[in-house]
């Protein structure tokens, strides 16, 4: 696996394929869905009992078959059990009998942002050791975000955003992708101080090569690699934790750091409760004013001692988050991985994670990437999809299950979202089925986000019209765009021998995909694209 910042720099690739509008970032403006007032009915079909992140399962965001009338109130529904496409196109229960109603009308789709990757980079990692990732670690919003895009930069905080797309193989069907970036960091020099609390495994499980082998190097690389005015505390945890290092500014304490990190060596279970809850205690002791706060988690997250649930630390990360600003990081590490444990814990400190598995990625990581990211160009960044009735009859999010919002919590700013930092990109894709004859206006894509430091809102728009849906095949689509595609339908083969997982409308089989994914990665010289190459050769292998 190589581990990314997604969209790290302007892809290098440009040529023909679809059209897209793009816009930078303005101060927010009163929005009215004007497009739909035609069209009459917004009915919400992701909306959870807390207004906030809907957890509870793994179905898609996805619109129901209805015409443009009706009535004008919105209503919140929920999604009914089953509600996916075939892969033909046609919607279950219409008329196979097990259903009583089609899937509800909806054309909003509210998402908060997510920049993790660790779940393209576990499933890499398993498809190179011969075997097949389990169904329910495969995101494919993380297989999709952890490639560069070529998406224009805005100049200041918050997002340019760029909406395009193209023709699948499957009749009325096409893929459509919303871009969201932030412009680079300000560099090493420039960015506020860190405060980093590093809440390190020491458990059995991590003396297996490439666990806490690899996370000490990588420590005592980062060390070197960060300015005289951060700090780091360490938290080591097996079957309890103790702090080893407390909030320390690096200057002339480097040697007592390397001193700690080289003594850190694996012992006996995980209680991976006792590291965080130690783990936020020093953070917040430790808190400095006008820092970053961060706790960095590095683990296998294979919990076997205490509370072994997410539940019961979900509340300590949340509070430290509202009440300090204090975010979490995750970094994943080791052939046998709690993914799904991993990513609860830091979906609610607002942070994100990432996987490593050999040296260069975690230099990547600590070297470049963690120390570019102490700043934040976005807080609780969301983004809403509004499709015009008069033209789209289906619609489908590709991934974001845990993601999604409630769509009358899009502009309530108490309602959590994904915190964004510099250099990245979002990128969320569509299976759009449009109406016979559509023309004209299809979706209008906004951004909202809180600016980092005065946490006043800002929001941005970007749409698209039918003419970019239903011009040239995705295949022959600008070359980032068909990566995303690639990467969002691999995601697709392996999810949906899980069960519960229609396979995207228009996803080809993995035997073309391979050729796509080949050429691709000649045409982009890009060795993160011949690793998506490689990883579909392996699916392919295995699953026959």
């Amino acid at each position: 696996m190589t581990l990314r910042t997604p969209g790290r720099e302007p892809g290098r690739d440009s040529g023909s394929g679809s059209s897209r509008s793009s816009t930078s970032s303005r101060p927010t403006r009163p929005a009215l869905l004007a497009v739909l007032a035609a069209a009459a009915v917004l009915v919400s079909g992701c909306s959870s009992a807390d207004g906030g992140h809907d957890r509870s399962s793994g179905t898609s965001q996805e619109s129901g078959r209805r015409a443009p009338g009706g009535n004008s109130a919105p209503a919140p529904a929920q999604s009914a059990p089953g509600a996916a496409d075939r892969a033909d196109g046609s919607p279950q229960g219409e008329d196979d009998g097990r259903r009583t109603a089609a899937p509800p009308a909806d054309y909003l789709s509210t998402f908060a942002l997510d920049v993790d990757t660790a779940s393209w980079g576990y499933s890499r990692r398993t498809l190179a050791d011969g075997k097949l990732p389990d169904p329910a670690t495969v995101r494919p919003e993380e297989f999709v975000n952890s490639f560069r895009q070529d998406y224009p930069r805005p100049d200041g905080n918050g997002f340019s955003v760029t909406v395009d797309g193209a023709r699948t193989d499957a009749a009325d069907w096409s893929l459509l992708r919303v871009g969201l970036a932030t412009r680079a960091g300000l560099g090493q020099d420039r960015r506020p101080p860190a405060a980093l609390t590093f809440v390190v495994d020491i458990s059995g499980s991590m003396a297996e090569p490439g666990r806490l082998d690899l996370v000490r190097s990588s420590l005592g690389l980062m060390t070197d690699r960060l300015r005289d005015d951060d700090s780091v505390a360490i938290v080591a945890f097996s079957r309890t934790a103790e702090t080893r290092l407390p909030m320390t500014r690096l200057g002339d304490n480097r040697k007592r750091v390397h001193q700690v990190v080289d003594r850190l060596r694996p012992t006996d279970s995980t209680n991976v409760e006792a590291g965080i809850t130690r783990g936020y205690d020093t953070a917040v002791e430790g808190r400095r004013a006008g820092a970053t706060n961060r706790v960095v988690l590095l683990s296998d997250a294979l919990a076997n001692t205490g509370t072994t649930s997410a539940d019961a630390l979900l509340q300590r990360i949340d509070g430290a988050r509202r009440d300090h600003g204090i975010t979490l990081f995750g970094v994943g590490v080791g052939s046998d991985y709690n993914d799904a444990f991993m990513e609860r814990l830091v979906d609610k400190g607002d942070g994100h994670t990432v996987y490593v598995s050999d040296a260069e990625e975690a230099r990547r990581v600590f070297c470049d990437e963690l120390p570019a990211q102490v700043e934040l160009r976005a807080r609780d960044a969301k983004a809403q999809v509004s499709f015009d009735p008069r033209n789209v009859e289906r619609f489908r999010l590709i991934g974001y299950d845990n993601r999604r919002v409630a769509d009358d919590a899009f502009r309530d700013d108490s309602v959590d979202g994904g915190e964004v930092g510099p250099g990245h990109t979002v990128t969320a894709l569509y299976a759009v089925r449009l109406r016979p004859g559509a023309s004209g206006h299809v979706a209008t894509a906004t951004v909202r986000w809180l600016d980092p430091e005065g946490r006043a809102p800002h929001e941005e728009s970007g749409r698209v019209e039918a003419s970019a849906l239903t011009g040239g095949g995705w295949d022959q689509a600008e070359p980032r765009f068909q990566v995303a595609a690639a990467a969002a339908y691999l995601a697709s083969s392996l999810r949906e021998r899980g069960g519960g997982w229609e396979p995207v409308p228009g996803a080809v089989g993995l035997g073309r995909l391979s050729e796509l994914t080949d050429r691709l990665a000649e045409r982009t010289e890009d060795p993160e694209v011949r690793e998506l190459s490689e990883a579909v050769r392996q699916a392919r292998r295995l699953l026959g």
